[in-house]
């Protein structure tokens, strides 16, 4: 019988206790031996809630538990997650965490330390919620050397996103509404700000590569400047707006970048809505491969995490290796890299405005759904070039303000 603990009982902790429990059956099946849930720590009690009988309120009962094999890290942040799943490991139990936080910031550390004590330190549920992806980068995609990854990798964003699209809807009310449905927080600051997608892009690009991707090196921007009129023009150019996270692991170099980008309707990703996710991964000999599913949820998120004690206890005694290293990865700058941009003007004289677009950008197509502004599609030109020039614009007398602009991907 292989017995188990979980750390914390909040959404994702009652999730796993809830399929543990429900599919016993077939986890104990997979896992080829009874799994039994041992303890539940939470400082927290439950009055009537089954996890009653497996409660404790004390982290000693477990690391010093010989009897537990495995630990289910699900309190998030990285205090005292950190503290206790590094005890656990060096007391000789495997790990497995849906902890995003955590593992960005020290999975290279926990899994040198799991692979020290011949156990293991699993994540799968950190990037993409139900969707499979740590495991097939570390155990299916083998043959080859990974060129990018992309993706749509938070759920809240995208909801609000696709409630924005018909350009009939603010911001504030699209926030609301994922609020209201329980898709964004109360402080929705790591969602809409694009904290969460670059701790997960970081994530996928460390295993990537095999070096220590860092979340601080990752120029992200989020979601929370895009207007309604914003959403208008991107309608116009055929396209639809997605928070993408990329990651460009080019051997003579690397960039990586979070950001709203204008995509076109024939990119797989354009067809993501609401509060799925969807990862493209490229390889050099296997080509691209689309990873598609809910990304967040109870339930979707807990059965990753259960997958994870299953490998676990399959793996008993017998490390999987380190898949990433804390040597540091170090990134180009966004700067040198070429990109296209939807740039929306206001103007206080079009036809001069429109003309001064033109010798400075070298464009002469224009998009208008606003009385005095335009917008217009740069060309391809490296980044630094593109800041150059609107700063040249944003200095033309014919050009009140340079109100927005947005990566054009179409």
């Amino acid at each position: 019988m292989a017995k188990i603990a979980i750390l914390g009982y909040g959404t994702v902790g009652s999730g796993v206790f809830e399929v543990i429990t429900r599919n016993n059956d077939i986890v104990s099946k997979n896992a080829k031996e009874k799994v039994e849930i041992k303890y539940v720590l939470d400082l927290r009690d439950f009055p009537g809630d089954p996890v009653e009988k497996v409660l404790t309120h004390n982290f000693e009962d477990i690391v010093s538990d010989s009897e537990v094999e495995v630990v289910v890290e699900v309190m998030g942040g990285t205090k005292p997650a950190y503290d206790f799943v590094k005890r656990s490991l060096q007391a000789g139990k495997s790990v497995c965490s849906s902890n995003k936080e955590l593992v960005e910031a020290h999975g290279a550390e926990l899994m040198a330390i799991a692979k020290e004590n011949s156990v293991n330190f699993l994540f799968e549920a950190s990037v993409g919620g139900g969707i499979p992806i740590i495991r097939p980068l570390r155990t299916s995609i083998t043959a080859d050397r990974i060129l990018s990854i992309s993706g749509i990798l938070n759920g809240t964003t995208n909801y609000m996103l696709t409630n924005m699209s018909s350009g009939t809807l603010k911001y504030e009310e699209a926030l609301k509404n994922a609020q209201d449905k329980g898709y964004a927080e109360k402080d929705p600051t790591a969602d809409v700000e694009g904290f969460d997608a670059c701790r997960k892009i970081a994530i996928l690009s460390s295993i990537a590569t095999g070096k220590n991707v860092s979340f601080d090196d990752i120029p992200t921007t989020g979601i929370s400047k895009i207007t309604k009129t914003d959403m208008k023009y991107v309608n116009a150019t055929g396209g639809s707006i997605k928070l993408i996270a990329k990651a460009v692991l080019d051997e003579n170099g690397a960039w990586a970048r979070v950001a709203p980008v204008i995509i076109s309707k024939e990119n797989p990703l354009s067809t993501v809505n609401k509060v799925f996710n969807a990862i493209l991964v490229e390889g050099d000999m296997l080509g691209e491969t689309m990873y598609y599913g809910k990304g967040a949820g109870k339930l979707a998120t807990a059965a990753a995490v259960v997958s994870d004690v299953v490998e676990n206890i399959l793996l008993k005694n017998n490390n999987v290796g380190c898949l990433w290293s804390e040597e540091k990865m170090q990134l180009e700058s966004l700067d040198d890299i070429e990109v296209q941009k939807l740039v929306r003007i206001k103007v206080n004289d079009i036809e001069k405005a429109e003309e001064a677009v033109c010798d400075i950008f070298g464009v002469d197509e224009f998009i208008t759904v606003k009385d005095g502004e335009t917008a217009f599609i740069t060309k391809k030109e490296k980044e630094a070039l593109i800041k150059e020039k609107l700063e040249k614009l944003s200095n033309e007398a014919a050009v009140k303000q340079v109100r927005t602009t947005i990566l054009y991907e179409a």
